[in-house]
């Protein structure tokens, strides 16, 4: 390896710049979807036919929990988290985040939480309790070997990383927007960011105390979970709801607010309705928090109980709708350019309206009896997650990739990739509903040909193939882009929003003058008053001092690794001197380097 090479991996290992560490959020979560897409085409294999033996018992049971997880924690979410980094202080008009070197660490402890799940595999203990990790099916009884036990660690860490990263973009956010920009004129991806952020200081302390009631059942012995001994297993439901539910918009929100940005851009207006639709972002939080057991409709809560919640999740319909309106309002009558994120855009409106009116019909309770634990919801909650937060993930994937790779995307293979991935989904997730009217429960790996549901489970895995057919076009675009593609200019869509104002790719230190802000859309507005070149010359071209790179954040990050490490141990062999050895030396190594870095200059002195 020559020294320039070197030189270029560390300056990545130790970067403390937003923009590159988003584009490792972004490298690391793309290479986890061609796993957990590799196991959803497992999945689909094994229920082709019937009788099928190619994945079956605990291996298939690992094969949908470790998609279920991987999707989830490290696809869905830290896409999102590459785009709070790459794009929030770009579009509030700030040159770093609050905490560049936090920043980092947080990468570094999704890329452990990510490490430490997938070591199952080659441990031969991969985890089997589905993504939810109901107790008594986590419990030691029923599931005695360390797969549980990773699954738990692992997202303990992943916690970790999205708790630390959520006060981090707060704080940007709150305190380091450009003059002029007040809340109301925040872009409304920033919003969505924002309120995310909320979601999570809220729900996922609520996770951590659910796995660490758990990791103490499993590795000291107590009775959290154990009905024999005075324990409940649907305290576990409960608990892992009330995170589980504000998750689905912690997923979802940030694609709202994606689309909200590209929507304007294409249709050549203003968003319609941009207060309101902040108003019901807020809502559509708030209410978050009361629906949660309308995933418990069948455990015994009681008509009381079911009706509350009943009712509280017919409620959420609202703000939803409301956006879906404003979104629509906003093409009524608008110049549209019919480019790839503008489909992708429209594509989330409608699959993921499809997603919400299926979700609507479990609100109530004789109608979930029915769906509970069948491919209807598997069928409704791949709408939502697949083709609304895929799908409007991907709509900023093609709208920001100019900004951030200074490339334009093939438009003629992004708008088939659109085609193939709308067709595959509709064929997997549709035929869902359908088997799941028929009576297919979710997570069973066979079924006989006499049950009738061997066409509508050929054509859901026909459509997965034609899924994955689209992501490889995808991956193709990016690798054929990125060596032959068209050079992007600084604003290549007549965009709305601050970071269009610069380069493409930004320069390091993102705006050597800070732009002053004095309405909403204020960058559009001023390129119809005074010309894009004008506010270009505007943004000045002095260098200015920027945060410099540490190693203590992945230093740190390789200390916490040893303390689950002692755990594992300990969890395997019963031995006590794991614990107090191994993740003991974890912690006072993390506690050194964090000190070190505490007293590092940020800045070159």
């Amino acid at each position: 390896m020559t020294t320039g090479s070197k030189s270029i991996i560390l300056s990545w290992l130790t970067t403390a710049d937003h923009k590159r560490i988003g584009i490792m959020y972004m490298v690391t979560a793309l290479f986890f979807l061609v796993i957990g897409g590799g196991e959803a085409l497992l999945i689909r294999m094994q229920l082709f036919y019937p009788n099928n033996d190619l994945l079956v018992g605990m291996k298939f049971n690992a094969a949908f929990t470790m998609h279920g997880t991987t999707m989830i924690f490290l696809v869905v979410m830290p896409l999102n988290a590459a785009f709070f980094n790459y794009l929030i202080p770009l579009m509030i008009g700030a040159r770093d985040v609050a905490f560049p070197r936090l920043n980092a660490f947080t990468f570094w402890i999704f890329l452990l939480g990510g490490i430490l799940l997938h070591v199952s595999f080659f441990m031969g203990q991969t985890p089997a309790t589905g993504w939810f990790g109901y107790a008594n099916l986590s419990t030691k009884h029923f599931l005695p070997d360390m797969g549980a036990d990773f699954w738990g660690l692992s997202v303990q860490i992943l916690g970790l990383s999205t708790l630390i990263a959520s006060v981090n973009f707060f704080v940007t956010i709150i305190n380091m927007r450009a003059k002029g920009m007040s809340l109301f004129r925040m872009p409304l991806f920033v919003w969505t960011t924002l309120v995310t952020q909320l979601l999570i200081f809220l729900s996922f302390p609520v996770i951590t105390i659910a796995l660490l009631m758990l990791m103490f059942d499993r590795t000291f012995g107590t009775n959290f979970f154990n009905p024999d001994m005075g324990g409940n297993v649907v305290l576990w439901q409960h608990l892992f709801w009330v995170f589980g539910h504000p998750e689905v918009y912690i997923l979802i929100l940030p694609p709202m607010g994606i689309i909200s940005e590209v929507l304007p851009t294409f249709s050549k207006k203003p968003l319609f309705g941009y207060t309101v639709v902040i108003y019901s972002t807020c809502a559509l939080a708030l209410m978050g928090f009361t629906v949660w057991a309308h995933h418990m409709f069948t455990v015994g809560m009681g008509n009381w109980t079911n009706l509350v919640f009943s009712m509280a999740t017919m409620m959420i319909a609202v703000p939803t709708g409301v956006k879906i309106f404003n979104w629509l309002f906003t093409m009524w009558g608008g110049s549209i350019r019919f480019t790839s994120p503008m489909l992708y855009a429209m594509g989330f409106i409608l699959m993921f309206t499809i997603g919400g009116l299926t979700g609507v019909m479990h609100a109530s309770p004789p109608i979930d009896a029915q769906h509970q634990d069948s491919y209807f919801v598997v069928g409704h909650f791949h709408y939502v997650l697949i083709g609304g937060a895929i799908m409007g993930i991907m709509a900023g994937f093609h709208y920001w990739f100019p900004k951030m790779f200074g490339k334009m995307l093939s438009e003629p293979l992004a708008i088939t990739q659109f085609i193939l991935l709308t067709i595959g989904l509709n064929m997997t997730f549709m035929s869902m509903h359908f088997v799941g009217l028929e009576g297919m429960p979710r997570r069973v790996f066979t079924y006989s040909a006499e049950q009738g549901w061997t066409f509508w489970n050929q054509i859901a895995t026909y459509g997965a193939f034609v899924q994955g057919l689209g992501f490889l076009l995808f991956f193709y675009n990016i690798w054929r882009s990125l060596r032959y593609g068209e050079d992007a200019s600084a604003d290549p869509w007549d965009a709305r929003t601050l970071e269009w104002s610069i380069s493409s790719p930004p320069p390091e230190f993102n705006f050597a003058v800070e732009p002053i802000i004095e309405r909403t859309d204020d960058f559009w507005y001023k390129k119809q008053k005074i010309g894009a070149r004008a506010i270009e010359q505007l943004t000045g071209k002095e260098q200015v001092s920027v945060p410099k790179g540490s190693y203590y954040p992945f230093l740190a990050t390789l200390a916490l690794s040893l303390i689950p490490v002692g755990f594992l141990i300990f969890t395997q062999n019963q031995d006590q001197y794991s614990i107090l050895l191994i993740s003991a030396l974890g912690g006072g190594l993390l506690f050194y380097f964090l000190v070190k870095w505490a007293f590092e200059p940020l800045f070159e002195e």
